[in-house]
């Protein structure tokens, strides 16, 4: 019997923060960072099927595109003290 296959979905913002990531860390030293081979598969295609699905990293704004998106991910200041209080509770 096959396995199905698993699906993430991610918002337009994660997706193009998620892809540059990815980007940056395959143009790096894999080695350092991945530290088992048989991960490496999985995450050129993650990689490969975002840059597939996103037409916003051939965009001429790309650079302003990424910096809103990645302003709208992350977490407020005031969400961030409210972490710490629930955490130290």
């Amino acid at each position: 019997m096959e396995t199905p296959e698993i699906i993430v979905k991610l918002t337009p913002d994660e997706a193009l923060v998620l892809s540059d990531w990815l980007e940056r860390v395959q143009m790096t030293d894999l080695d350092r960072l991945v530290d088992d081979s048989a991960v490496w598969a999985p995450l050129h295609r993650i990689a490969g099927t975002l840059d597939k699905s996103l037409p916003e990293i051939f965009a001429a704004d790309y650079v302003e595109r990424l910096e809103a998106a990645r302003r709208r991910l992350r977490p407020a200041p005031d969400d961030d003290a409210d972490d710490h209080e629930e955490a130290d509770a």
